[in-house]
């Protein structure tokens, strides 16, 4: 009897062992530290993706299109956090003050990273030192545009008459430091013209007054357009990418009437660091299997955005040479503003 007491104890015992082994074994994985994370185990738990711009946005519809096919791609949902205002510090206080789980990662439009540590020298983050370029998501050129009784049908149209009238003619743009204001200001210094700048807290309402003739003309991205371009309700003069684009190829550039003249919106995909560089690798392939997909690059283009498939490091120096680019402009502007 005594040895079947003690057979029976070992076994309850060894049972009990390999289960606290087990549920050990579980908890640790849960635990597991920020560094010992794996491209294998990742995400083991929902994505957090922390935006500069309002819901329903069309940088907010672009992000959405992405992360919806790569939360069936990881099994796990990821979960778009949007911050707007102040002109993206808003977004960039919530990632820093966000826990560092390797799971919360940092959407931002172009602004943010070229304009923003030009106009708020404390800002929470440290761009080159506390963040990890992941990828591009995409580009957004902007369009100029002119109200229909302006009585320009081009841009060497408006340019001229500009000239005829300087400091008459007026522009719109978002706020001031945004991106389409710094390229409003780029085209006035090439096209050497006396223009006036009229801030608009969005595109809807600057666009009802240039259809209204109440303003000249405006410089937004080209998705803001799209409706009034179909009605006829504006003039669409050129665009600022480089080269035609593909779903628009009547449409001339700045470029063709001012040489060189280049300027692009853009959304950047990255992360705090510390994610590591096996996570920073399998996201950047998911993310560029996302972006390959016919469906996907149709809709962008319906959004007049387009993929521009990068790696990290070609994403790295590819937001290094924008900052470089952008940064004299910006203190040229901020220096009028003052």
């Amino acid at each position: 009897m005594l040895g079947k007491s003690r057979a029976l104890w070992r076994l309850t015992f060894g049972l009990l062992a390999f289960a606290l082994a087990f549920v050990w074994a579980g908890t640790a994985a849960d635990a597991q530290t920020p560094s010992q994370a794996s491209s294998q185990t990742w995400p083991n738990r929902p994505v957090k993706v922390i935006m500069a711009t309002a819901a329903g946005s069309a940088p907010d519809v672009i992000a959405r299109i992405v992360t919806d096919r790569l939360s069936q791609l990881w099994g796990q949902q990821v979960l778009i956090i949007n911050r707007a205002g102040a002109g993206g510090l808003i977004a960039m206080q919530a990632l820093a003050a966000a826990e560092r789980d390797n799971h919360t990662l940092y959407l931002p439009s172009s602004s943010s990273l070229v304009v923003l540590p030009e106009t708020n020298p404390k800002l929470p983050l440290d761009i080159a030192k506390d963040l990890i370029p992941i990828g591009l998501v995409g580009e957004q050129p902007f369009l100029i545009v002119a109200g229909n009784d302006l009585g320009a049908s081009t841009l060497p149209d408006l340019i001229a008459l500009a000239k005829k009238k300087p400091g008459e003619l007026t522009y719109a743009a978002n706020f001031r430091g945004s991106l389409p204001n710094m390229t409003g200001e780029m085209f006035r210094n090439a096209a050497k013209l006396e223009l006036t700048f009229v801030p608009y807290p969005g595109a809807p309402q600057g666009l009802q007054d240039v259809m209204g003739g109440r303003l000249s003309m405006m410089v937004e991205g080209l998705a803001a357009f799209t409706g009034a371009m179909a009605s006829n309700s504006v003039k669409p003069l050129a665009v600022t990418s480089p080269s035609r684009l593909p779903n628009y190829p009547n449409l001339p550039t700045v470029a063709e009437t001012l040489p060189g003249f280049d300027s692009r919106g853009w959304f950047a995909l990255l992360a705090p660091t510390g994610l590591p560089d096996d996570v920073v690798r399998k996201i950047n392939a998911d993310l560029r299997s996302v972006l390959a997909q016919p469906e996907v690059r149709s809709r962008f283009e319906t959004l007049a955005t387009y993929v521009r498939d990068l790696s990290p490091a070609e994403t790295g120096k590819f937001i290094r040479d924008e900052m470089d680019a952008w940064r004299p402009i910006v203190k040229q502007v901020s220096a009028a503003a003052k």
